[in-house]
């Protein structure tokens, strides 16, 4: 019971101290002189960037994170819908599989610079629109996956009783897919927080967090966009963190045996 107890101390504790031990080096090293500031700043001149500096470092996150979560639901969404469609019907599962596969192999820096143009200088709609590509293909594949996870004696037995196919979406199908559609979106996550900072490096708005770490690393300022760079980094673990939290949230509720099993 007591290592039971520990494990989740641990996993925190773990972490952290690797964290710890690694910013106690760094800052060891930066302030050795074997590297120039510039080259690799330390954590305490970057930690003075993030206070003085923390209203822009916040505003920049809100811009990015904003268009990383437009771009999340939305390739969720999409994804959701097309894995239904695909998973009832077998010619837009074939017409789908290759539109997806050439979607997961387009390359962020390719694209960016076209729908930037294409929608203005001054609209975030090609940022959205490239962390919603991002998001789309890992929740289309995930939730195909768990669409198929339903053993046909229960598909035979929903069937035995005259359900029709919403009915056997609804109570069957859809529930075994559940886990499956939020570890899509937890991988996700990430990679439109990627995609929405990275686009940011090719024209737009000036106002998120791609935009100030180039112009900081521009003005010889590398402390600061090291700050932005941190910043960045929290708002890929917040992102992480609160799908991860849905995730367990739904495999806990799918795991859970109902009143109709007994």
């Amino acid at each position: 019971m007591a290592s039971i107890a520990e494990a989740p101390a641990t996993r925190v504790i773990a972490p952290v101290a690797l964290g710890v031990i690694a910013l106690g080096l760094w800052q060891a090293f930066a302030g050795s002189g074997v590297v120039d500031d510039y080259l690799l700043p330390s954590p305490g001149a970057i930690a003075g960037e993030f206070v003085a500096f923390a209203p822009e470092l916040f505003a920049a996150a809100k811009v990015t994170g904003w268009n990383a979560l437009v771009g999340l639901v939305g390739g969720t969404v999409i994804g959701v819908v097309l894995a239904l469609a695909a998973s009832m019907a077998k010619p837009i599962d074939a017409m789908a599989a290759p539109v997806v596969a050439a979607l997961a192999v387009v390359p962020i820096v390719a694209l960016a610079p076209v729908l930037n143009t294409m929608f203005g200088a001054d609209a975030e709609t090609g940022r959205q629109m490239i962390a919603g590509l991002a998001a789309f293909t890992p929740v289309f594949v995930n939730t195909l996956r768990g669409l198929r996870q339903t053993r046909p004696v229960h598909r035979e037995l929903l069937r035995a009783y005259a359900a029709s196919t919403w009915q056997t979406l609804r109570v069957l199908t859809l529930p075994a897919a559940v886990p499956f559609i939020f570890t899509g979106v937890r991988i996700a996550s990430s990679l439109a927080v990627i995609s929405a900072l990275v686009a940011e490096y090719f024209g737009g708005p000036r106002g998120g967090i791609g935009s100030f770490i180039t112009t900081a690393s521009a003005s010889s300022q590398y402390a600061r966009a090291w700050a932005y760079v941190a910043v960045a980094i929290l708002l890929g673990l917040v992102f992480f963190l609160v799908t991860a939290a849905m995730e367990r949230w739904a495999t806990a509720r799918g795991g859970r045996p109902s009143a109709s099993s007994h």
